[in-house]
């Protein structure tokens, strides 16, 4: 299933154009946010993420209600080990922003 997953952006980084790191549940990823190019991703927007790319902005209560509804579809552990497995970082941190 393609699964879309929510996710806060901490940080813009500097090692890569379009690369941030975002918070999802706790787990930071790096991510590509060049598919916003319009109008540039910036810490605190939401985003929905899909493979390791930013695909669109979202509210933060969009972002709430996705994670519901994966949840309530049994979709949680599979979102969790798709924003682990993104190859653009091979660490992953757990934390809070």
């Amino acid at each position: 299933m393609c699964l879309a997953i929510p996710g806060q952006i901490i940080e813009i980084l500097q090692e890569r154009d379009n690369l941030a790191l975002v918070d999802v549940v706790g787990v930071r990823r790096k991510i590509d946010v060049g598919l916003l190019a319009e109008e540039p991703a910036k810490p605190g927007d939401w985003v929905l993420i899909h493979v390791g790319f930013a695909m669109s902005r979202i509210s933060e209560e969009d972002a709430r209600e996705q994670m519901r509804l994966l949840k309530m579809m049994g979709e949680h552990a599979a979102a969790m080990e798709e924003i682990t497995g993104y190859g653009l970082d091979d660490s992953v941190a757990r934390g809070g922003p």
